[in-house]
């Protein structure tokens, strides 16, 4: 099932259908949409006026457009990275250390994630890990040897 964002026609649709009392499963049914898009529609898009439809396709504008990733690791950050594993620690200790001194809260497989992206451009960074990485084994379906009978 392929999902299509509401339009502005059918936001206009969905207020005339409001204003002649349907339920949200009639209007559901009459824009062949499902009926929780509906109730979630209204619910979002809900000012303290009630449900305009103008003012529901500006706010799904904004939330369209809006990028809600924060950025945490910042060139500061990266450089403290840098320096703390030259001097030899662990993914998992540079992580705490920068939470409890710096209060850059850094998951230690972000900082692996670091680690291989400067080995990929050419950096030696890797060099600095306690434990070398194994290369990557593809592990494929292995077959159930309990309960078989030898030579059969």
């Amino acid at each position: 099932m392929n999902y299509h964002q509401l339009t502005e026609e059918e936001r206009y649709q969905i207020y005339i259908l409001m204003k002649a009392e349907h339920n949200q499963n009639a209007i559901a049914a009459l824009l062949r949409r499902s009926p929780s898009t509906i109730s979630r529609e209204l619910k979002r898009n809900r000012g303290l006026r009630g449900y305009r439809p103008a003012q529901a396709q500006r706010l799904s504008n904004i939330r369209r457009t809006t990028v809600h990733k924060a950025i945490k690791v910042t060139d500061e950050v990266r450089s403290w990275i840098e320096k703390l594993l030259r001097q030899e620690l662990s993914p998992q200790q540079v992580a705490d250390y920068l939470l409890r001194h710096k209060q850059a809260s850094l998951h230690h497989k972000t900082i692996y994630q670091i680690v291989y992206s400067d080995k990929a451009e050419g950096g030696d960074l890797y060099k600095h890990l306690r434990v070398l990485s194994k290369p990557y084994r593809k592990r494929y379906g292995h077959y159930d040897r309990r309960g078989q009978i030898i030579n059969r």
